[in-house]
């Protein structure tokens, strides 16, 4: 059982939280090269946009942190990382701190992506952890669930969705230090979407966990993510429960990810 947070939500988080989000995870792809040109484009669009836009955030791979870093840090797009290790320092190689990614200018990190849970076998007791050190080290995480096909095709989804809810959590938090992103597994790069019937019973479910678990809980952002493209995004964003979208293939291409960004109605 979450414990409800003790802290009281600032007035000046609700406007903030009340806005949509674009994230973009770049995953592994790309170069120093390809990284410059895509967070300069990024860039200027932002400095020639005539109307108010979505919290828009980009994830690029560890190597071209401050590679982004440096070109977007006097504009209004913010950075997050792929992924955290949950200790503080020590001898593991290979691996980033919360503290390393926040001293090169992060503000979010991707929690639990399924190709982590996938490929490097993490479970919910490790996930949690990675939470709740990146939110005490000044991080907000962007907690990513989401069901397999089998469980969709036999109706587990909600049931997945909302135990993993309640394992990858850390105890204690403030709506506004997490970010929660559906990504329905058989989604992922496949083309394929639930349907927005079925992605608005899942939204309305976290909200509602959310709700009964934390004070202040409803105000939690949550993202649709899988398969998000320029031509889907609007009909995604206009659905009552779907506070922006975690886009993967699609931020790798100027065009398409500013058409993204431009189908925020908030």
């Amino acid at each position: 059982m979450w414990l409800l947070s003790k802290n009281v939500l600032p007035e000046d988080k609700k406007e903030e939280m009340m806005q949509q989000y674009i994230i973009g995870n770049w995953k592994m792809n790309g170069t120093k090269a390809e990284a410059q040109k895509l967070a300069s484009g990024f860039l200027k669009r932002i400095q020639e946009a005539e109307r108010p836009l979505p919290k828009i955030v980009l994830c690029p791979s560890y190597p071209y942190l401050t590679t982004v870093f440096d070109i977007l840090k006097n504009s209004p797009i913010e950075m997050g990382a792929q992924d955290v290790f949950p200790e503080k320092s020590g001898p593991y190689t290979g691996d980033v701190s919360a503290i390393q990614l926040t001293d090169v200018g992060c503000k979010y990190v991707i929690v639990g992506h399924s190709e982590r849970r996938l490929h490097h076998k993490e479970d919910c007791a490790l996930i949690r952890k990675k939470n709740d050190v990146a939110i005490k080290a000044g991080l907000r995480p962007i907690l990513c669930i989401g069901e397999s096909a089998e469980e969709r095709k036999s109706g587990k989804a909600l049931h997945v969705i909302s135990s993993q809810l309640k394992s990858d959590l850390p105890e204690s938090f403030s709506p506004h230090e997490m970010i929660i992103a559906y990504e329905p597994l058989w989604a992922i790069g496949t083309g394929h979407l639930p349907s927005h019937e079925e992605i608005e019973e899942v939204m309305g479910l976290i909200k509602h966990e959310l709700s009964l678990h934390v004070s202040g809980g409803g105000l939690v952002p949550i993202l649709y993510g899988g398969s998000v493209t320029a031509e889907n995004a609007l009909g995604l964003l206009e659905l009552p429960h779907v506070d922006g979208l975690l886009v993967g293939g699609a931020s790798l291409k100027l065009d398409d990810f500013w058409d993204v960004i431009n189908a925020s109605q908030r």
